[in-house]
């Protein structure tokens, strides 16, 4: 069985209320909501929020009720692990177990449908303990990060024998594109972070990784769907 999973707190700092504002007609997090609710692979859905609001729509969309994550997983410093594990532990409470967790960012809404198919691909084909949605780095350490010494002075961050002259000698970078996650519960039960286990990347193209976390993201977010929505009407 696969659990689909959205995590969404009502405060944001950056944008806040961003997970239940409008986008293009419709609150964020429905973009997400109905890949999971569509998805042939995916059996039962679960919302974590510390909105009352939210998980009432939610369910009146058809997840579980799974109630109100705890207080000390709805702060904006709370991380993924902690809120996967407990959404698991309440989702399998109320549908059985599970033998993979399927998590969707709902402030990264422009992946396809497609995106969560094959990433379900690569997990069942590969067996790892994650399947992580990535795409190429814009920006690469071996290359053109810097940072500053004691001095003050810049550096190349991962400096290479000779020095690299042009971005194509340096190594593949990936950028962690909070989208797209699955985990094998197993992992997820035992394991306290992400990367303690194989954790593999599934790549996806970098227009489709956006992620909303300023107003800024919001807007780009918005017109980047409005253009997708018109590219499907003239399909």
């Amino acid at each position: 069985m696969i659990i689909g999973h959205i995590g969404v707190r009502k405060g944001s700092k950056g944008v806040p209320g961003k997970n239940f504002r409008p986008l293009c007609g419709r609150p964020l997090i429905d973009w997400s909501l109905d890949q999971l609710l569509d998805h042939p692979e995916v059996d039962t859905v679960v919302v974590s929020t510390d909105s009352e609001e939210i998980l009432a729509h939610a369910v009146k969309r058809g997840c579980l009720d799974i109630g109100l994550r705890p207080a000390h997983l709805a702060t904006d410093s709370a991380g993924k692990w902690g809120v996967w594990q407990h959404a698991l532990d309440a989702a399998e409470a109320l549908a059985g177990k599970a033998g993979a967790f399927l998590d969707l960012d709902a402030t990264s809404p422009l992946r396809d449908p497609e995106d969560i198919t094959r990433a379900l691909a690569l997990f069942h084909d590969q067996r790892p303990d994650m399947v992580m949605s990535c795409c190429e780095a814009r920006k690469n350490p071996y290359f053109n990060l810097v940072e500053p010494d004691e001095t003050g002075a810049l550096h190349v961050s991962k400096p290479l024998p000779g020095g690299v002259v042009a971005r194509q000698q340096a190594p593949v970078v990936y950028e962690h594109a909070a989208s797209t996650y699955v985990v094998a519960t197993g992992y997820l039960r035992r394991a306290k972070g992400l990367y303690e286990g194989r954790v593999i990347p599934y790549l996806m193209d970098p227009e489709r990784c956006v992620d909303i976390d300023s107003e800024f993201d919001f807007r780009l977010v918005e017109f980047l769907m409005s253009e997708k929505l018109k590219g499907q009407a003239h399909v």
